[in-house]
Parts: C-alpha cells; sequence; structure tokens
C-alpha cells in the first residue's frame, strides 16, 4: 500500500504543481503585461476609427445619414468620445451633447503643444495621454486633422482599463484556485486509474516470483470487430486473447499486462519443462546409481558363486594328477564331484546369459495363444520322478483347459522355475499343488508347497539377482540365485504380473497371463 500512496501522491502533486504554475504564469502575464495590451488594443481602435471618420470626410458623407451607423459603432463599441470641429471652432458633428469641454480640451492642446504627452503619432493625427486633475482619470486623446480639413478630437478613459485588467486578474486568480482543486481531485481518480492497473501487475509480478503464475492481468480494451479495419488505427497495439477472443488493448498498460500473461504461461510451460527434466535427470541419476550398484553386486555374487565350484574343480584336478588314490573308484568319484560342478557354472552362466537377454531387450518374445493345462501337465510328467524320490504328492486334478497368450517358451520355463522351488522347499505335509484363479479375461496360474513361509523381510528381495533366503539350503540344491530373476524379467517381457504369498501352512507363487 505504500506504493500506492506515494505513486498516487506523485502524480496529484505534479498535477497540482503544473496547474499552480500555469495559473501563476498567466496571473503575472495579466497583472504586468495585460494593462500595455488593452492600451496598445484602444490605441489601435482609435487609429482604426480615425481613419474610417478620416474616409468619410474626404468623400463627404459624414453628416449622412448612412455614416450614422458606423460613427456610433466606433463611439460605442470603443467606448471613444468624439467631437469633430471646423477650424472656426463650429462643431459638425459628436457623439455627445456635451462638447463644450471637449472643444475646449482642443483648443488648448492644438495652442499648448509643449504641455502634451505625445504616445503615438501619425501622419495626420497625434495620441497624447492626459491627466484630468479634477477627477484624478487618465486619458488617451486622439487629436488630428481629416481629410476635408475639419479638426476631430476621440477621447477615451484608461481607468476603466485598469479596472478591467484588475477585474480579469482577480477573477483568472479565483479561477485557478477553482481550476487547481478540480485538477487535484481529477489528478486522485487518474492517479487510482493508472496505480491499479500497475499494483495489479506488480501484484502478479510478485507471485510469479514465487512461481505461482495462475494470476492473469483482466485486460483492459474491446473485443475486435471482424467487420471493422482496424490494422490503420491499432497497427503498433498486438491482440490480446483472453478466453478464446481477440481484444485490442485499451492503452500501454493493457499492452503491458497482456505481455505479462503471456511472460507467465512460457515461464509456467518453461519451468513445468525444466521441472519434469529435473525429475527425469534424477531418476537418470537414481537408475544410473542402482546399476552401479547392481554392477558391483552382480560381480561380487558371481565371483562368490564361482570361487566354490572352481576350488572344488581345481582342488579334486589336481588330486587326479597327484595321484592321491590310486583305484578307479576313487578316481571317478573325483570326475563326477568336477562334472557336476562344471555343470553347475555352465547352468549358472547359461541363466545369467538368459536374464542378461531379457533385461536388454535382446530377446524375441513371440506372442502366441496356447493350451497352458497341457503345458502344465507336460512340465509335472517330466517331474515326475524327482517327485517320487522325495515323496511329495502332486496335486493337478480339476484342471480345466484355458488358453493363455503369451511366449509358450518362457512360460515354460517361469513354470519349471515355480515347480523345482515348490520341490525344493517342500516340507511338512510334502504337498504342491497347481490352481487357477481367473479374472475377467486374465488367468493366474499358482503354485503352492507346504512348508516354512519366506520371512516378510525377504519377500520384496527374493527377485534380486543372486538373493538367497536360505544360502545354506539353496547351496544344498545347487540353486543360483537367478531363477526367480528370470521369471521377474520374462514377466515384464509379456508386461503382466507375478508375485508370491505366504499361508499359514506354505508359499504361494503365482504369474497371470492374459486370455484374450
Amino acid at each position: 500500500m505504500k506504493k500506492k500512496r506515494s505513486l498516487t501522491r506523485q502524480i496529484m502533486l505534479m498535477i497540482f504543481v503544473l496547474a499552480a504554475a500555469a495559473i501563476m504564469v498567466c496571473w503575472v502575464l495579466n497583472s504586468t503585461l495585460l494593462e500595455d495590451y488593452y492600451v496598445m488594443k484602444k490605441k489601435a481602435g482609435m487609429a482604426e476609427g480615425y481613419q474610417v471618420i478620416s474616409q468619410a470626410s474626404g468623400e463627404g458623407e459624414l453628416l449622412s445619414a448612412d455614416f450614422d451607423v458606423t460613427f456610433e459603432n466606433i463611439c460605442a463599441n470603443g467606448n471613444i468620445i468624439t467631437v469633430v470641429l471646423t477650424p472656426g471652432g463650429e462643431v459638425v458633428r459628436s457623439s455627445t451633447l456635451d462638447f463644450s469641454m471637449l472643444r475646449q480640451e482642443l483648443w488648448d492642446t492644438i495652442l499648448n503643444p509643449d504641455q502634451v504627452n505625445v504616445v503615438a503619432e501619425g501622419k495626420s493625427y497625434q495620441m497624447l495621454l492626459k491627466n484630468d486633475t479634477r477627477l484624478n482619470s487618465e486619458y488617451l486623446v486622439l487629436v488630428g486633422t481629416l481629410e476635408d480639413g475639419n479638426l476631430i478630437l476621440m477621447r477615451t478613459a484608461l481607468e476603466s482599463l485598469r479596472e478591467s485588467a484588475s477585474i480579469s486578474n482577480r477573477f483568472l486568480l479565483l479561477v485557478g484556485l477553482i481550476t487547481i482543486g478540480i485538477s487535484c481531485i481529477a489528478g486522485g481518480f487518474m492517479a487510482r486509474r493508472i496505480t491499479r492497473p500497475i499494483l495489479q501487475l506488480a501484484d502478479i509480478s510478485k507471485k510469479m516470483v514465487h512461481l505461482d503464475f495462475n494470476a492473469k492481468y483482466v485486460h483492459g480494451g474491446w473485443k475486435k470487430d471482424p467487420s471493422l479495419n482496424l490494422k490503420a488505427v491499432f497497427d503498433r497495439r498486438q491482440l490480446a486473447v483472453v478466453d478464446g477472443e481477440e481484444w485490442i488493448p485499451g492503452n500501454e498498460i493493457d499492452l503491458l499486462g497482456n505481455h505479462m500473461n503471456q511472460l507467465s504461461e512460457v515461464l509456467e510451460r518453461t519451468i513445468s519443462e525444466l521441472k519434469s527434466a529435473n525429475v527425469e535427470l534424477t531418476r537418470d541419476i537414481e537408475r544410473k546409481t542402482k546399476i552401479d550398484e547392481m554392477r558391483k553386486e552382480f560381480l561380487s555374487n558371481v565371483s562368490h558363486e564361482l570361487k566354490t565350484p572352481l576350488a572344488l574343480i581345481q582342488g579334486y584336478a589336481e588330486g587326479l594328477q597327484e595321484c592321491i588314490n590310486d583305484d578307479e573308484e576313487s578316481r571317478n568319484w573325483y570326475c563326477e564331484v568336477i562334472i557336476d560342478e562344471a555343470g553347475k557354472m555352465n547352468r549358472m552362466v547359461k541363466k545369467l546369459l538368459t536374464l542378461n537377454q531379457l533385461e536388454f531387450g535382446n530377446d524375441q518374445v513371440v506372442m502366441e495363444r496356447f493350451n497352458i493345462t497341457e503345458l502344465i501337465r507336460g512340465i509335472t510328467s517330466a517331474s515326475g520322478i524327482l517327485l517320487d524320490q522325495k515323496g511329495i504328492a502332486l496335486d493337478i486334478q480339476g484342471l480345466d483347459d484355458f488358453y493363455v497368450w503369451g511366449d509358450e517358451f518362457k512360460v515354460e520355463e517361469v513354470i519349471t522355475n515355480y515347480l523345482s522351488n515348490a520341490i525344493n522347499h517342500c516340507e511338512g505335509e510334502k504337498k504342491i499343488r497347481i490352481f487357477y484363479t481367473r479374472r475377467e479375461d486374465v488367468l493366474r496360474i499358482s503354485v503352492f508347497n507346504t512348508g516354512k513361509p519366506i520371512p516378510e523381510e525377504d519377500i520384496g528381495q527374493i527377485w534380486d539377482k543372486f538373493y538367497k533366503v536360505d544360502k545354506a539350503r539353496t547351496r544344498e540344491y545347487g540353486g543360483s540365485g537367478i531363477g526367480l530373476s528370470i521369471v521377474k524379467a520374462i514377466m515384464d517381457s509379456f508386461h503382466q504380473e507375478c508375485g508370491v504369498m505366504n499361508h499359514e501352512d506354505g508359499v504361494e507363487f503365482w504369474m497371470e497371463l492374459s486370455m484374450r
């Protein structure tokens, strides 16, 4: 509010000073020059009247009825008393009945030329400035000779001119004071009219500083009429678009407001783009950091996983080389250990290659429609011997035939991995059950096994590469911790979901496939 009062006060003060200065200049000029200007005009009027009367006398029309109106106009309009005399002193024409004093004044002027104050002079006349000591008044007197030889005297009082000048000055001062008051009031309204949009723009700019771009300048002006060609008039003003309509700015402040609105929109869009780019950059940095951590973890895990089988292979190979046991049975056992460990390493490397292709999108996904139940029966049939050896009961009864969409080879790998995990972790009643859950056009395939539940803190990490809940048990059955990572990568390539749930008596792994 301080800025508003300050700007308003400055505008009002400026208007007051300009109005007061203008009135003061006019008053000073009136006081010093108006009287002289009146006298000059009066001289010119008397000289012009003399010329008209002299010309009429030369043409013999001075006493004609046609000249009466002209003579009366010269005397009345100029407030001039005029008398025309013959050289012998006889009155030819006069604008007043009391002409004796004027006649005497004429003779005194003619007879005493040294006692008069000549202020102007023409070819046949003189203008004199005389004081009337009796009335204490000053007169302007013209004494001259007409074309017909007669004498003329014209007189006008200067006191009336001074009084008119004084009245004019007083009236000008009064009007000036009123004008100054009106100017201050009008200046206040004008200042508010100017400062209101400026303050609105200041408020908008303040909000823009705090990144609030919702406030917009309320546009002045008027809607553009397509039927009128206003280009010649408004060629220097830009059209503003308000609510989809074109408006012509009313003044420069409206034009500035339109530019502020455009600036606000550009800044909002630019900052939005910068924020989006910043978020994306942050994600890229986080992704890079995560990739670096995964790379380090991957190298550590691979080194750890390969260290044990390589050590076993190296140890048993050195034993064979040094012939620690010469009997054939021992040599065969050494060779079996070497072959078994090499096989584990081979399988792990193949799984890593498969996972790498899936994660980087290098493995082509072939979507086709196939019978999921038939696929599951084939997988469970191949695992029948292993199930019998471990005494596990498999329940796949009641599975209806369902056709789903997916890469059949990769779906087989997912189910095989689920079944393998279920076999390796099956405990208690030693039961495995495969069942379906249908939700609209999605079929959920679940593999459940009895046994210990997965700790809650490990559920979110079992899909990570090389993560093992029970490392000792995983080593016991030769697990590498890559299988579920491959499952997750396969399901991501299908754009489908997979997951795990704990039950009171076991664990359920599930996957979803589209039926359409």
